[in-house]
C-alpha cells in the first residue's frame, strides 16, 4: 500500500491543518443550520414577527419565505458552481457567500414585533448565503483528500464537527433564553441571532488561514464569467451522459434525500400533532445533535470496512424502521427513541453520500457538480412535505404520512443498487485526464 492509498487516523487527519481548517467550517455554519433554520427563528417568527398577522398567515408567510430562499438558492448555484471551476475560484465564492450569510444573521437583531417582512429579508439572504457557500465547501473536499476512501473519513468528521459546533451553541442560546426573565426573552432571542454571526465568522477563520484555492485543471477560459458559466452549465446538461454512474446516484439521492428532508422539517410538527410536549421537543433535537457525532465518524470508518454503498444501504434501513417506529409513536418515551435512531444514521448517510458522489465526479468540474448535487437536494425537499400534508388532508391523521415515506428510503435503495462506483470513478479520471492534455497542449 502507498502512502497516497493509505487512510489516515481521526488523530493524524484532525492535525492535517488542511482537513482540520475544513471541517471547522461545518462546526462554524452548523450554527446556523440549528439555531436559525430549525429551533429558534422560525418560532421567533412566528409569535413575534408575524404577530401582527392573522397566525396561519404568519406560518404560510414563513413558508414562503423559505420557499424563495431555497428557489434562489437553487437557480444560482449551478451557473456558480461553473464559474468556480471555470476561474478556480472555489474558495473564494465560499467566502463571498458565507459573508452573505453571516451579514444577513446579524441583521435579525432588528426584528421586533410586526416585522415579519424585515424577518423575511434578512433570512432570505442568510439562507442563500449558507446554502450556496456549502456547495463550495464540499467542492473542496475531494482536493483535501488523498484518496476516495479518505474522502469517506473526513466527510464523516465534517458532520461529526458540525454536529458538535450547531448542538453546542444551541444549547447556549435555549439557556440565554429559557434562564432570562420573561421580559428579557426576546431581546436574549436577538441576541442569539447575533451569536450565530459571530460563531460562523470567527471559526471560518481556520479554512481561511489553511485551506488553499485549488488549482485550475484545465486552462482559464477569457471573458464574462457569468456568461462562461452559463456556457459551462450548459455543456454539463449535454454532457451528463459521460457520467452515467453519477447521474443514476444522483437518482437514487433524490428520492431518499427527500424522505430523509421530511423527517428532519416536520418531526417536531408530527410530535406536536400527537401530544408531545416542548420540552421532549428542543430536548431530543439537542439529543440528535450531539449523538450524532460519534456516528458520523463511525459511518466513515464502516464504510471504509463494508464498502461505502453497504454503509448507505444500512442508513437507509435504519430510516425505514425509523418511519415504521414512527408510525406506533405515542408517548414522549417514543420520541426519544427515534430521535435517538436518527443520531445513529442521519449523520452517516449525508457524509457517505457526499463522499460517495465525489467518487463519481471529475476533480476538475467539482464545484460544478457538487451544485447538482446540492440542488437536486433542494428540489427534492418539496416533494416530501406535499406528499406529508396532502396524506394528512386525506386521512386526517399524521400517522399514515409519517408511514408513506418508507417509499422514499426503499425506492432510493432499490435505485443505488445498480449504481457501479468503479465504473463511475474511471468516468471521472479519463475525463479529467482528457482535460489535462487538452491543458498541456
Amino acid at each position: 500500500m502507498t502512502l497516497e492509498d493509505r487512510v489516515r487516523s481521526v488523530r493524524e487527519l484532525l492535525q492535517d491543518k488542511t482537513v482540520f481548517g475544513w471541517t471547522m467550517y461545518d462546526w462554524a455554519n452548523s450554527a446556523f443550520a440549528t439555531t436559525i433554520m430549525a429551533a429558534i427563528l422560525p418560532v421567533y417568527y412566528h409569535k413575534v414577527a408575524a404577530a401582527t398577522l392573522p397566525s396561519t398567515k404568519g406560518v404560510a408567510y414563513w413558508a414562503y419565505t423559505a420557499g424563495i430562499a431555497l428557489a434562489l438558492v437553487a437557480f444560482l448555484t449551478p451557473v456558480l458552481g461553473a464559474i468556480a471551476d471555470l476561474k478556480a475560484r472555489k474558495k473564494t465564492f465560499l467566502t463571498l457567500f458565507a459573508l452573505l450569510g453571516i451579514t444577513g444573521t446579524a441583521l435579525l437583531y432588528f426584528v421586533q414585533t410586526g416585522d415579519w417582512l424585515k424577518a423575511s429579508l434578512f433570512y432570505i439572504l442568510g439562507n442563500v448565503g449558507f446554502a450556496a457557500a456549502n456547495v463550495f465547501y464540499d467542492a473542496l473536499l475531494p482536493h483535501i483528500a488523498r484518496n476516495p476512501k479518505e474522502m469517506d473519513v473526513i466527510s464523516g468528521l465534517g458532520y461529526a464537527m458540525g454536529y458538535l459546533g450547531g448542538g453546542l451553541l444551541l444549547a447556549i442560546n435555549l439557556a440565554m433564553i429559557m434562564l432570562a426573565p420573561k421580559e428579557m426573552q426576546g431581546l436574549m432571542t436577538r441576541l442569539a441571532f447575533v451569536s450565530v454571526a459571530v460563531w460562523w465568522l470567527v471559526f471560518t477563520i481556520p479554512l481561511w488561514k489553511w485551506v488553499p484555492e485549488p488549482p485550475p485543471a484545465k486552462k482559464q477560459a477569457e471573458g464574462n464569467p457569468v456568461v462562461l458559466g452559463f456556457r459551462q452549465l450548459w455543456h454539463t446538461f449535454r454532457n451528463l451522459r459521460r457520467f452515467r454512474e453519477a447521474l443514476k446516484f444522483l437518482l437514487a439521492f433524490w428520492l431518499y434525500t427527500d424522505g430523509i428532508g421530511t423527517i428532519i422539517k416536520m418531526a417536531t410538527i408530527y410530535g406536536s400533532e400527537i401530544g408531545i410536549g416542548q420540552t421532549h421537543l428542543i430536548g431530543t433535537l439537542l439529543l440528535v445533535q450531539f449523538v450524532g457525532i460519534p456516528f458520523a465518524v463511525l459511518f466513515g470508518k464502516l464504510a471504509n470496512r463494508i464498502g461505502v454503498k453497504r454503509g448507505l444501504y444500512l442508513a437507509l434501513f435504519g430510516y425505514v424502521l425509523i418511519s415504521i417506529g414512527g408510525y406506533f409513536m405515542s408517548k414522549p418515551w417514543h420520541f426519544w427513541a427515534l430521535g435517538m435512531a436518527v443520531a445513529t444514521v442521519q449523520g452517516g448517510s449525508q457524509a457517505l453520500s457526499r463522499s460517495l458522489f465525489g467518487r463519481l465526479i471529475p476533480e476538475s468540474l467539482t464545484a460544478e457538480f457538487y451544485s447538482f448535487f446540492s440542488v437536486s437536494a433542494k428540489f427534492a425537499g418539496i416533494a416530501g412535505p406535499f406528499l406529508f400534508g396532502y396524506l394528512i388532508d386525506v386521512f386526517d391523521q399524521a400517522r399514515i404520512a409519517i408511514l408513506a415515506l418508507v417509499v422514499f428510503f426503499v425506492g432510493g435503495i432499490l435505485l443505488l443498487i445498480p449504481v457501479d462506483l468503479e465504473k463511475g470513478r474511471a468516468e471521472a479520471q479519463a475525463y479529467d485526464a482528457y482535460l489535462r492534455g487538452q491543458a498541456s497542449s
